[in-house]
């Protein structure tokens, strides 16, 4: 359940993806002035700062199927017990990136706090791409395509084994929305682990609003503690041109804003995480604004 207490925290990544910049999307979204908004809204609002990582040129690629691992898993174990710790003391944990790997990091202390209090965890993973890679299916071997994968129990065992917890979210617990690249390989473990999917496909037929309605409805009846996890790329590059990995036709501004209001409207979301916010790609800060926005609206803002 949202809670009134917002702990703000920083994962300036850009190791897990193939295109540098997206380290700056914290930075970027606090210029957006994230906290005020919240604190409009009537919360209390504690920025932690960001965990420090290492810049790619201090480092070695070792595998080149599984780029920079040690330092994304070294630094996603410090993302991993502030999670926990956060939660622990009742409050809300708002993490934003930084590539999409920070969710290995953030849905591992959220699974941890899960299992200590006995709840059962579901994910909403709203992204252009699914990132259900392993380190045998992905073309780039770039970690940020493979988080969700490796929370499910798929993949290298040193992603899969991380904080000691797998699988760290069940796939009947999990569901993908506004999905539109996805590659070969990442399909067939997608069905293979038979995860509830909603394509943009799905969304022009369907309409979001149906469509999350059903999913929120669905989690309220199984799970305790409802994780999101934004990937601003899920929003058209129309609207946030400046993302890690820009696709084509996805959400419009207004659905994309509808579905954070539906979220809110719930109640239910425990923990919320948006990735892949790119400054060097955007137009003055315009993707920040707008993923600010988008919080703010899966907190409660509305237009009137």
């Amino acid at each position: 359940m949202q809670k009134e207490n917002i702990s703000i925290i920083g994962f300036p990544i850009d190791l897990g993806a193939g295109r540098r910049g997206v380290d700056m999307g914290p930075s970027a979204l606090r210029i957006a002035n994230l906290k005020q908004r919240l604190e409009t809204l009537g919360y209390i609002v504690n920025d932690d700062g960001d965990i420090i990582i290492q810049i790619a040129e201090k480092q070695k690629i070792k595998n080149p199927k599984l780029k920079y691992l040690d330092e994304i898993l070294k630094t996603s174990k410090t993302l991993a017990d502030k999670v926990f710790l956060t939660l622990d003391k009742g409050n809300f944990p708002l993490c934003i990136g930084g590539d999409h790997s920070m969710a290995l990091g953030t849905i591992a202390g959220i699974s941890a706090y899960c299992k200590k209090k006995k709840l059962t965890l579901g994910v909403i993973w709203i992204d252009a791409h699914a990132d259900m890679n392993t380190d045998a299916t992905s073309p780039s071997g770039n970690i940020h395509g493979m988080p969700l994968a490796a929370s499910l129990g798929l993949g290298n065992s040193d992603l899969v084994d991380f904080y000691g917890i797998k699988p760290k979210i069940k796939p009947e617990n999990s569901v993908l929305i506004g999905i539109r690249s996805v590659d070969a390989d990442e399909k067939k473990n997608i069905k293979e682990l038979e995860i509830p999917v909603y394509t943009m496909s799905d969304v022009d037929k369907l309409g979001i609003h149906r469509i999350i309605n059903r999913v929120l409805k669905q989690f309220k009846e199984k799970v305790d503690h409802i994780h999101v996890s934004f990937d601003v790329d899920s929003v058209d590059p129309s609207v946030a041109p400046g993302v890690g990995t820009p696709v084509p036709g996805g959400l419009s501004y207004r659905e994309a804003h509808l579905l954070m209001e539906s979220i809110a409207e719930c109640g239910c979301m425990s923990s919320l995480e948006v990735a892949e916010v790119n400054p060097i790609l955007d137009q003055f800060n315009k993707s920040a604004e707008f993923a600010a926005e988008l919080i703010a609206s899966s907190m409660g803002q509305r237009i009137l």
